[in-house]
């Protein structure tokens, strides 16, 4: 009897483990001429991923190798981000539950470099309701109304409050505030909506300008997951700091937090809270790519993470 239950045990976990899939997700960012861009392979926009194979030393490991394999790119900074589970997931195989280990990848300026392999696009491509730095986008003009008719349309009084008070939190209408870390809450709204492609309703999905490029899978959720995760961390970590060259001026370094978060940051408040949490340095040095006078160059102190938890670059208000 014993040796009939070790067997049976074992057949389910050989059966279990051949219907998981395992699949490692990059989200590599990097900020060129303002402009926050992500790497994509293929044609049909994808992120770099593939397998977790055993004789991946790692689950790190694995996803470098992936993702130098298929974009020609080495990975600098790394962080894991999340892992989707979910048993609908868009791609998932019947019987077969599809899991995905996502990762952000931080890149500086000066490496990226151009491939037959793989494409550096704006991240608000995908996202053109996200960028705020020129006023309000047109595409979220768009998709406010569109909202609020769904809501609407809810069967019964408590789902319809419900849509609303969840789209007017997300998109910030009825008097709300925009909250540039709800970025991915906004993307699972407009899927549930049926406002973007990824959710197969194609005749209500408005034009790409206004509900962004699609991706393969739900590879615009993950995505929007990472950008989420980078928005708000550039909060109370200096993460910033992986994407800029080693040396740089103020103003490029207030342009690189702008373009990740979407909006424009109030110039002496941005400059004081980099003073006073003392993250960069001096380099003596000055730049005249400024179009103006010289520019000092700084760069980051090091040192300041040994001496001390840091609070981040804080967004202050933004300018009127």
């Amino acid at each position: 009897m014993r040796n009939t239950g070790t067997k049976s045990r074992k057949t389910t976990v050989a059966r279990t483990a051949h219907d998981i899939n395992v699949d490692l997700i990059a989200i590599v960012a990097a900020v060129t001429d303002g402009e926050p861009r992500v790497l994509t392979i293929g044609q049909r926009d994808a992120l770099p991923s593939g397998p977790f194979e055993f004789s991946h030393r790692s689950l790190q490991s694995g996803l470098r190798d992936w993702v130098e394999q298929q974009t020609g790119h080495p990975l600098g900074y790394i962080e894991q981000l999340y892992t989707f589970a979910d048993r609908d997931r868009i791609g998932a195989r019947r019987k077969q539950r599809n899991i995905s280990i996502s990762y952000l990848a931080l890149t500086r300026q000066d490496a990226v470099t151009a491939s037959r392999k793989s494409h550096w696009k704006s991240w608000y491509a995908y996202f053109p309701w996200e960028d705020h730095r020129s006023g309000t986008p047109d595409a979220l003009g768009i998709l406010q109304p569109r909202l609020i008719a769904w809501a609407q349309a809810a069967s019964d009084a408590s789902l319809r409050r419900e849509r609303r008070q969840r789209a007017a939190i997300a998109f910030a209408f009825d008097g709300r505030p925009w909250n540039e870390e709800l970025t991915l809450q906004r993307y699972e709204l407009l899927y549930e909506s049926g406002l973007v492609e990824e959710a197969g309703t194609r005749e209500t999905v408005p034009t790409a300008n206004t509900s962004g490029k699609a991706m393969v899978g739900d590879h615009r959720r993950i995505l929007a997951t990472g950008i989420a995760r980078l928005r708000s961390k550039i909060k109370y970590r200096p993460v910033v700091f992986e994407l800029m060259r080693p040396t740089f001026t103020l103003l490029q370094l207030q342009r690189t937090v702008e373009a990740l978060a979407g909006r424009l940051i109030n110039k002496p408040n941005f400059r004081r809270l980099v003073e006073q949490q003392e993250l960069v340095e001096e380099t003596g040095q000055t730049s005249l790519d400024t179009g103006g006078r010289p520019a000092k160059l700084y760069r980051f102190r090091h040192a300041v993470l040994d001496e001390r938890s840091v609070a981040g670059t804080k967004l202050p208000v933004t300018r009127a």
